[in-house]
């Protein structure tokens, strides 16, 4: 027994020692790879490889020989100088242009081409996010001599130059002048479409108080395509089409406005279609499905035959110039829902020590939350809701109850836009009845936020003016 326990511990450190080397990290080892960089910066081993001089020149030029001479750990895509013999020569003779070149080639931390990682994004300090694939790609450019290591970093030598691309927004702004839709989206710097959105921008008078992306209504409230690190898929319509689904939706955003200058139901229209043209993930030509959702649950169809020329690859993802997106409207004009439990308010105001927020789960077993109120003691309670982004249109209306008291009450919803209140009929809320009921049918004729109220039953009687709500549904009742 005590040679087993000999020979067992004998194997664990022979076994732990085979672990912790082929574990080992090459940046840590690299003391012991020979290479006769070692003792020198990242801008002397690049400048005194043959394969790489060009790029030194690059980096003297720009001062990044500088950064690449301090302390901090880099890692550096060098191009090789048939590579750098490519370079547009439009860069080359500008000093912003070279300089942000060049820092595309650059990354904090070292990167050595002995890596777990499949694929990784790797932030450059152009800020632009670059794939290293495998143990050989960056971006489109092959490692043609890999894990040259300096003092304070390593360095790849690369067969092909990585020069910086715009991301989305960057080419939407260049594409202003010649697309209605590029110009609509950077013509929401200056107008808001919520209220929200104008706090960003007077917030956003002083530079560095706050992002810029959050005083744009499309990059606040859809999505910042301005953001390197993500990738998104954008349709780009030309000016045809985009007029064409702008006009489809205006019947249902019309809104007036006390300036008679401002033309609010077109504004809102082009925002509405231009807000279903973006999707998160880039796809390429042949990833691109049928038909893709937007956040906003509006079933966008995908129809190839549209797209013009080449996508666009982009930093941060694809654009498709389309013709035209034709969105049916039932597609376009989603149902809107408000839950229960997001009350913006009640009547009267002490109504809060009787409001239950409750977690249930139907006889199915599936969990929601919804709001109860039992006992108030008054005969006008109410709870208000406001829902946005509503339609200029027939809604019909239904909503999920759940009275868990034992007698039947009744309740009914009313709905303010324009000024004008629309009362639905009162309706029983029956006991334990866990499926959707219709209450009736209201004309909206304003687009926008609708403030809609909960009313309990006229009376002060205990058990018959009680309030229920899971949700309140919205359907537009599209021809």
């Amino acid at each position: 027994m005590i040679t087993f326990k000999i020979n067992y511990k004998t194997f664990l450190v022979s076994m732990l020692t085979v672990t912790l080397f082929s574990c080992s990290d090459p940046w840590s080892d690299r003391e012991s790879n020979g290479d006769e960089n070692l003792n020198s910066t990242l801008t002397e081993a690049i400048t005194n490889t043959s394969q790489t001089s060009k790029f030194a020149e690059l980096l003297t030029k720009t001062g990044y020989d500088k950064i690449l001479s301090a302390s901090k750990t880099y890692t550096v895509f060098a191009p090789s100088n048939e590579a750098i013999a490519q370079l547009d020569a439009a860069i080359l003779n500008n000093p912003e242009a070279l300089s942000a070149f060049v820092a595309n080639h650059i990354t904090l931390t070292a990167y050595s081409s002995a890596r777990s990682e499949e694929t990784v994004q790797i932030k450059m300090l152009s800020e632009k996010y670059l794939t290293f694939k495998g143990n050989n790609l960056i971006s489109d450019a092959t490692i043609v001599s890999a894990d040259h290591y300096a003092k304070n970093g390593v360095f790849h030598v690369i067969n092909h130059i990585l020069t910086p691309q715009k991301n989305i927004w960057e080419y939407i702004k260049s594409q202003t002048g010649s697309s209605s839709m590029s110009n609509y989206l950077v013509s929401l710097d200056d107008f808001y479409i919520y209220t929200s959105d104008s706090i960003a921008k007077r917030n956003n008078t002083t530079p560095g108080v706050i992002a810029d992306s959050l005083s744009n209504s499309f990059l606040k409230n859809v999505y910042n395509v301005k953001n390197e690190k993500n990738s998104y898929t954008m349709f780009l319509i030309e000016d045809e089409g985009f007029n064409s689904e702008v006009n489809n939706l205006k019947p249902y955003l019309n809104k007036t406005t006390n300036k008679p200058t401002i033309d609010s139901t077109t504004i809102y229209s082009r925002y509405f279609t231009v807000r279903d043209m973006v999707f998160p993930k880039a796809y390429k030509l042949n990833e691109l499905p049928g038909e893709l959702t937007t956040r906003f649950g509006v079933k966008v169809p995908i129809n190839k035959s549209q797209i013009v020329g080449e996508p666009i690859v982009l930093s941060n993802g694809i654009v498709y110039r389309m013709k035209k997106m034709e969105v049916p409207l039932k597609d376009r004009l989603v149902p809107t829902i408000i839950q229960g439990e997001k009350n913006a308010g009640y009547f009267p105001s002490d109504l809060r020590s009787k409001m239950m927020y409750r977690d249930l789960k139907n006889p199915l077993g599936v969990a929601f939350n919804d709001l109860f109120v039992i006992n108030t003691k008054v005969s006008n309670a109410q709870i208000r809701y406001v829902a946005t982004d509503m339609y200029s249109i027939k809604y019909k209306v239904s909503w999920m109850a759940i009275n868990t008291q034992s007698t039947v009450f009744q309740q009914r919803v009313a709905i303010v836009n324009n000024k004008i209140v629309q009362y639905l009929p009162y309706i029983p809320v029956a006991v334990n009845f866990y499926e959707e009921v219709p209450i009736g049918e209201v004309e909206i004729t304003q687009s926008g936020d609708l403030t809609t109220y909960l009313l309990a039953n006229p009376t002060t009687a205990d058990g018959t003016n009680s309030l229920t709500l899971d949700y309140l549904k919205f359907v537009p009742d599209v021809k």
